[in-house]
Formats: C-alpha cells, sequence, structure tokens
C-alpha cells in the first residue's frame, strides 16, 4: 500500500480497528476512512454500498464484528450470527463492486474444532464439530473466510483472512458477563481490591490452557499481510505460546495488585480445552509478535485504571 492510498478500517473504535488506525497513523498512513456504527450502520446493505460508491477506497481492513466471551455468545445466538454475516457479506461484496484493490478479513480461533489437535493448523479447519458455546460466532467467520475464497476464485478478488488468537489491549470491552476472560478478570479483580473482597470466583476450573496477543502486535501483523501476502488460505496470527487460566488469573492478580484468594467455579464452563495457534505459516513469512504477555497485562491495566467508567 503507498502512503496515501484511501484505507477503509472497519470497526476502528474497536479493540482490533482502534490498534490498527494506530499501527497506520505510525506508518504514515494519513488518508484513513473512519465511521462510527451510527454513521454507517455495516448490517445496512444499501449504507454500506452507498458509502463504498461515494467513497471508493483502495483497502479494506475488515475487523467489524459482534465480539463477546462464553456468556455472551451463549446468551445471545441469533444476535452473534445475524449481526456477523450482515456485516461481513456487506462489507465484502460492496469492496469487490466498488473496486477495493485488496481486503483483509480478520477471522477467530474459535473457527476451528473443539478437540482440535494443538497447535492448530490453518489446514484443521471444519475437520470437526466446533465449541458448542460459541459456535454462532464461528460459523459466521467461517462463512467470511469462505466469502473471500469464493469471490477470489470466481471475481478474483483479493481478499486475504487472518485468524487471531485471544486478543487483549486497550479500547477492550470489561463488561463483567458479556467480555472476554482477560478483561473480565482484570476488572473482577481491580474491583475486589477497591472494595477490599477477601475472594474472587473465577469461572471454571482454571485448567484450560489459551493463547492471548496483544492487539498492537495483531496491528503490526494484519499491516504485514496486507503488504506481504495474497493468497486464498487463511493465516493464523499468534505468539504460538499459552498458559492455563489459573496462571493468567495469577498474573493479572499480581499486576491488579488483588491480595485476597482465587476460588474457581467448576460448575461453569471451561469452553474449549486448549487453543494454541500454529503460527509457523506467519513465521515462514517473516514475521513474530514482539510484545511480551506481562508488559501487555500491565499496559492494558494501566490503560483500563485511566478509562474506566
Amino acid at each position: 500500500m503507498n502512503k496515501e492510498a484511501k484505507i477503509y478500517v472497519a470497526g476502528h473504535r474497536g479493540l482490533v480497528g482502534s490498534a490498527i488506525v494506530r499501527k497506520l497513523h505510525a506508518e504514515g498512513y494519513g488518508n484513513l476512512l473512519l465511521r462510527t456504527s451510527s454513521e454507517l450502520d455495516l448490517r445496512n446493505q444499501t449504507a454500506v454500498d452507498m458509502f463504498f460508491a461515494e467513497e471508493k477506497p483502495d483497502y479494506v481492513f475488515l475487523a467489524a464484528a459482534k465480539v463477546g466471551g462464553i456468556h455472551a455468545n451463549d446468551t445471545y445466538p441469533a444476535d452473534f450470527i445475524r449481526d456477523n454475516l450482515l456485516i461481513q457479506n456487506n462489507v465484502i461484496d460492496a469492496a469487490y463492486r466498488s473496486g477495493v484493490k485488496k481486503l483483509l478479513f480478520l477471522g477467530s480461533s474459535c473457527i476451528y474444532p473443539k478437540q482440535c489437535p494443538q497447535p492448530m493448523k490453518e489446514e484443521y479447519l471444519l475437520t470437526g464439530p466446533l465449541e458448542p458455546t460459541n459456535e454462532w460466532y464461528a460459523i459466521a467467520k467461517i462463512a467470511g473466510i469462505k466469502m473471500c475464497q469464493a469471490y477470489r476464485k470466481q471475481y478474483g478478488f483479493n481478499a486475504i483472512s487472518a485468524m487471531p488468537t485471544n486478543l487483549y489491549g486497550p479500547n477492550d470491552k470489561f463488561d463483567l458477563n458479556n467480555s472476554h476472560v482477560l478483561p473480565a478478570l482484570m476488572r473482577k479483580l481491580h474491583e475486589a481490591k477497591i472494595n477490599g473482597d477477601a475472594e474472587v470466583v473465577v469461572w471454571g476450573t482454571g485448567s484450560p490452557k489459551r493463547e492471548f496477543l496483544h492487539a498492537d502486535d495483531l496491528a503490526d501483523a494484519v499491516l504485514f499481510l496486507m503488504n506481504n501476502y495474497s493468497d486464498a488460505e487463511i493465516v493464523n496470527v499468534g505468539t504460538g505460546r499459552d498458559i492455563t487460566i489459573l496462571e493468567l488469573a495469577e498474573m493479572i492478580r499480581e499486576v491488579v495488585g488483588f491480595k485476597g484468594e482465587l476460588v474457581f467455579d467448576s460448575s461453569k464452563p471451561d469452553g474449549t480445552p486448549r487453543k494454541l495457534m500454529d503460527v509457523s505459516t506467519l513465521t515462514g513469512l517473516g514475521w513474530q509478535s514482539g510484545i511480551s504477555f506481562r508488559d501487555g497485562v500491565v499496559q492494558t491495566y494501566k490503560w483500563y485504571q485511566e478509562h474506566q467508567q
């Protein structure tokens, strides 16, 4: 991408989109198209078509999505499958028809089977049943991948797909019920510290393992892919390292400074036992993550303290 190219970042206020905007600005890309959801409802096909026809972006980062943790996915399955299908269908189709040079679609590690061999290689997609608690979101994201591949096959549209692992960082959602495990734990432990609570209850057994990637690392990776990769196959984006939820909770407790106990509620769901990405495709292209996990957690907690409502 040349520095003057017109770049549309869909979902620029979210965890991923805001990180992509920060990275683009830092690298000297100044011609960015940004619209809030109130300015442009990506679920509205007519509005999306009009936007692309009028603005004619050169490149698109499709980071807009309805996202959430286990509780949110399990509680609002219709919202997750409907909204995500509408967003990606509208944006990918309008991007192709308006002459966009290249589109990068962001998926998720939850596209892989629940009992997927570890680490998860890109080729394991669609080889087994999904995790039931978030299959609605996963199916929408798989449809987005297949739509990119179909538009490439039928129309020659240069659409690529990146599959990030669990993300965290500035502009994450810190809702106790509907957010992902890291921000939810961070808020829960922070409030317990402020309230002087003796203990904090953590969902599940603590045994599942998860990989975490800072959103700024993801932004660096997707810009790298936009400039260096053009193929139909999906590309995993992660660190290639994981930790247990117990280890995660202990680390956040230490960073936050909560002195009480952690109590694990095994009556609550654990979700997928392990979700570690095989990142050999991406490292083979010449990219690897650069932010250490502890440094990233410290930075995210600082951001949370400064921005909590």
